[in-house]
């Protein structure tokens, strides 16, 4: 292959580093080598969006451990470099080896967001691969999906010929090396085609082959039935985990970009998984079950990427990173073995029922950085309705003693729209800013002072796929907007500063999360008539998305807005997460009720991971 020439065009591009590639630490091959497989790992959003996602930089290095296998990584190009691209006829390339990726054997996109989906599409047209999968020879490159939205693929099912299901260290890698084995036989001067491909690695656990599986549908939309329609295919594709996360690789050779991206730091995980069980979050349910690295593992990783990387942060990553069963004595070692570097500690997941001072002044030795904690809602029965396992005294303990250790502002993240959700829960909010303002005055004598502020940030509910939450339907345009008014008016105050989150980008999520197949046809019209980049404001086009559901006689409200019943079939309840659809709905009719379900680190709550083969954890 030949490397695409972009002298002429990257001094007319904003950020022309984002496209060079040779960054430090990056994995460079032999690409004349013929029996060399090629690897594409896309992420469908910019560059620095792109190159702060960890999961990436595991893959990266994961693959790269095969000699015979070279991963490149593919972003998407910015507006400004995708004109000039498509002007001067030059097809998407890998940064690694500045090559088109229309002849690798793999091109991957990492599934984070919903509101990415069409730029995959464009990613894929920029590339020369032809969108939809039925329409893809064997010359053609196999398009891969993965990460969380993949556990509902469903709406992207016309475009994918496999979905990785679970974390993808070894999964990829298998895949992968069923590819090389199936290679050496030269199959296709033998008659094979690419569905006996597909029909070999569908038997491998974590994998789905969308095309296997067929739905049917009642006269009112709803799914009537699921048909799998290859004898080979499981019934029902179940996820992979790590059992073992001290055995797995770890990038302690990180890539270390030439321009600043959203995270530039040392990540640091943890472990995976999480027992808190909150109603709405969906990582808390697909990661399950939780698994730990020792403190021994992590002292190794770390002192070699910052060997490595010559970062001056860590920022220690899980889904409740306080959770750490050692978070005490990882904290010490690092703040112990590296602040005299000037090395600072981060924990950008905070809980507030289990805020340690000890920790956060141990932090805050080498520079202090922000304090965000989440109540999620603003009234104790809401908490109690979301499973969320905080009170109003976790708040006032927590933020009195940061204010005590010398900080002067916090942000406050709630989300708005929840089920079952009232305008006395909203007035918890603004009662909840108050009191911090008040705890601050107490602190310092009954005085503000002038850095002193608080921020309170609500998002808006989108019901998720394998959630006990799963069967409800967000709030309407009309409800949210009336509820971030009511707000605005509440939260008037100099000391507090009040953010939202657009709803009609929420809305879009929230009709992907839980859509169908039929949802594939509105994905192609929206890009063909230019949809891209929606996650970004400024490209966000609201009035476009409805006019692509109008054209295609689709209702997002269907999708969006719908109760749905127990005994609807789900677009996704084929899936095995581990998690069981009966303890869903368990802890679905505990909401209603405000009943709280225990962590579960203290004893099991039955959610089927435990019993189920996909593995124990610290279950």
């Amino acid at each position: 292959m030949v490397k695409v020439d972009l002298g002429k065009i990257l001094k007319k591009v904003e950020k022309p580093a984002r496209y060079l590639g040779n960054e430090t630490n990056t994995i460079h091959k032999d690409t004349n080598d013929e029996n060399l497989i090629r690897y594409a790992h896309c992420f469908p959003d910019v560059y620095e969006v792109g190159m702060s996602h960890l999961g990436s930089h595991i893959l990266y290095n994961s693959l790269n451990q095969d000699e015979d296998v070279y991963c490149e990584r593919v972003y998407a190009p910015s507006v400004d470099m995708e004109e000039k691209m498509r002007e001067n006829n030059i097809p998407l390339f890998a940064l690694e080896s500045r090559e088109a990726i229309t002849n690798f054997d793999f091109v991957v996109f990492s599934l984070q967001y919903e509101l990415c989906y069409t730029n995959i599409l464009n990613m894929l047209d920029l590339a020369n691969i032809p969108l939809l999968s039925k329409d893809r020879d064997e010359k053609c490159p196999l398009v891969m999906v993965g990460g969380s939205c993949a556990y509902n693929v469903e709406p992207m099912a016309d475009f994918v010929d496999i979905a990785l299901l679970g974390e993808g260290e070894q999964l990829n890698r298998e895949v992968v090396r069923a590819y090389i084995d199936w290679m050496k036989t030269d199959p296709y001067k033998n008659g094979k085609t690419k569905r006996d491909f597909l029909e070999l690695v569908s038997e491998i656990d974590g994998v789905y082959i969308p095309s296997f599986y067929e739905f049917e549908y009642n006269q009112d939309g709803t799914i009537s039935e699921l048909k799998v329609v290859n004898e080979k295919a499981p019934k029902n594709p179940r996820k992979r985990i790590i059992t073992d996360m001290d055995a797995i690789e770890y990038p302690e050779k990180m890539i270390v970009p030439f321009i600043e991206t959203i995270h530039d730091r040392i990540v640091l995980e943890l472990f995976r998984g999480c027992t808190r069980g909150c109603r709405f979050c969906q990582a808390g349910m697909i990661y399950r079950p939780i698994r730990e690295k020792t403190v021994d593992r992590l002292k190794g990783i770390v002192d070699n990427m910052i060997k490595n990387t010559g970062y001056d942060e860590i920022s220690l990553s899980s889904l409740s990173t306080s959770d750490y069963s050692h978070i005490e004595e990882i904290t010490d070692f690092l703040v112990d073995e590296y602040a005299s570097q000037n090395i600072g500690v981060s924990l950008p997941s905070l809980r507030l029922d289990n805020f340690s001072m000890e920790i956060a002044e141990k932090i805050q030795q080498v520079r202090k950085t922000g304090l965000t904690f989440a109540p999620e809602a603003g009234s104790q029965r809401m908490r109690d309705v979301i499973n969320k396992g905080v009170t109003e005294e976790d708040l006032r303990n927590a933020v009195g003693k940061a204010f005590q250790m010398g900080w002067n502002s916090v942000k406050l993240y709630f989300m708005i729209g929840l089920p079952t959700e009232t305008y006395e829960d909203l007035d918890g909010i603004r009662d909840l800013a108050y009191e911090v303002i008040d705890i601050y005055r107490d602190i310092n004598g009954g005085k503000l002072r002038n850095k002193f502020g608080v921020t309170v940030s609500t998002s808006t509910f989108v019901p998720k796929a394998f959630t006990p939450f799963q069967w409800h339907g967000q709030d309407t345009q009309d409800e949210i907007r009336e509820k971030q008014k009511y707000l605005v008016g509440r939260l008037r105050n100099g000391n507090i500063k009040y953010n939202y989150h657009e709803s009609k980008s929420s809305l879009m999520e929230a009709i992907f999360s839980r859509g169908d197949r039929k949802l594939g046809k509105v994905l192609l019209e929206a890009f063909n008539n230019g949809s891209k980049f929606d996650g970004w404001s400024e490209h966000f086009d609201f009035d476009r998305w409805m006019k692509c559901f109008d054209v295609c006689d689709l209702d997002p409200s269907f999708y969006a807005h719908r109760e749905r019943s127990y005994e609807e079939i789900l677009p996704w309840d084929h899936i095995d997460v581990g998690v069981t659809k009966a303890f869903l709905i368990r802890e679905n009719e505990k909401a209603k009720n405000n009943e709280l379900t225990e962590d579960c680190r203290w004893g099991c709550k039955g959610c089927g991971v435990n019993v189920n083969d996909i593995g124990r954890g610290l279950c």
